[in-house]
Formats: structure tokens, sequence, C-alpha cells
């Protein structure tokens, strides 16, 4: 919870925003509460309601959700990595609820195996900050001028950096990757047809590229992978 303390004020103030969307769909308070608790991601909720506002059908609803959730299928595939094998399947089910870009960052950041509890603990605060930001936002987030709402989205990208920052001072590759991935996100703005994909399409796509490169050419050592053995 301390680690994720950072995730969940920002996830509070961002959800602001998603507040107004909601509300402007026609969602009370306590729906848009229960909705960012049981879906929590932000892209997926955003192509949900839309739907929603624009009377959608279920399906629908459903299938936008799970293309602009795509990435996190395979953040949970790279994650089971840092799980022992002897991981009961309940504890991997629920672990991959919690999964957000940003959680994911802390996550994979542990040393040696991650240990189910502490993604609880950060996915449980980071989960009510979440959701009461979107309730509350739903009450008072029309009510502030909108240079202010954006102003609040801009600290998740800030949290963000300071997430994947520290690796890169004692990592060299890790920091070049990271420049990498800067510099090709770019890139696939102006790439036909790729360009015209989504951007959780477009993350996943560089992800595969770039992580198998990087495994590739720079592999872990087996005895830094299995330290806790």
């Amino acid at each position: 919870m301390k680690d994720a303390l950072p995730i969940g004020i920002a996830y509070f103030a961002v959800a602001f925003s998603l507040g107004i969307a909601m509300r402007n769909a026609g969602l009370t308070s306590i729906q848009g509460f229960f909705f960012s608790a049981l879906n929590f991601a932000s892209a997926g909720e955003y192509a949900a309601v839309q739907v929603i506002a624009s009377q959608g059908t279920y399906l629908a609803a459903a299938l936008a959700t799970l293309i602009a959730n795509a990435r996190y299928l395979l953040m949970s595939t790279i994650l089971s990595q840092k799980l022992s094998s002897q991981t009961p399947y309940y504890h991997r089910f629920l672990i991959a609820f919690g999964i957000t870009d940003e959680l994911f960052g802390i996550n994979i950041a542990q040393k040696g195996y991650l240990e189910p509890f502490y993604q609880y603990g950060a996915t449980t605060l980071a989960i009510l900050c979440w959701a009461i930001g979107t309730s509350i936002g739903i009450y008072a987030g029309t009510a502030l001028p909108e240079q202010i709402v954006n102003a609040l989205g801009v600290a998740l990208f800030g949290m963000f950096l300071a997430i994947i920052i520290p690796p890169t001072k004692k990592d060299k590759i890790v920091a070049f990757f990271i420049i990498l991935s800067f510099f090709c996100s770019f890139i696939v703005q102006y790439i036909p047809y790729i360009q015209k994909l989504s951007s959780g399409s477009k993350t996943i796509i560089l992800t595969l590229i770039l992580s198998t490169i990087a495994a590739y050419f720079f592999p872990i050592k087996a005895k830094e992978g299995n330290q806790h053995e």
C-alpha cells in the first residue's frame, strides 16, 4: 500500500475526468463507483462509457472493453514469470484482476519472486482511489474548469516516469530500451496502416518486438531469475 500510494493519488485525480464522461452518459455516482471497482481500467472504461452514451449493445460494450484492455493480456503473461511455480491458480487470477500499467511497473520491479499479497495491498488502495475518484467526479467533476481537470491528468504520466526512471540508473540496457521505446512510439504514428491502430494495439506490437529483441540479445542469467529457489 505504501508503494501504491502515489499511484492511488494519481488515479484519484485522473478519475475525475472519467467521472465527467460517466455523468454525460447518464450514470449515477453509485453506478460509477462499481463500474470503476469492477473494471479498473481507464482505457477500457472510457471505451465502454462511449458505447453506453451512444446507446450501444452489451456485446458492443464488452468487445470495446476487451480490445482496449488487450495489452493487459501481455502484461499478465510477463508478470506470471515473476511468480513461483507453486503459486496457486486462485492467486494468479486475483493478481491478474489488479494489473494496470502502473501497478505492473511496481510489481515487475520487485526483486525475486512476486509475493501475491504485495499485489493485493497495492491493488486494494489503487482500486479504492480510482473508484472513489470516479464517483466524486460524477458529482463535482463538471464544476471544475477544464484546465484543472487536464492538469490533474498529467499527474499520472509524471508518476509513471517516477516508476521507470530508477531502474534506468541501475541498468544501461534497460535505459537504452526505454529510450528506444519512446522513439518507436513516436515513429509508429507515421507508419502507414500501423498509425490507424488503437494506442493499445500499438503498445502490444512494440512491446512484443522490443522485449523479444532484449530477451534474445541480453538474456537474464539463470542465477538472477532464480535467486529465491
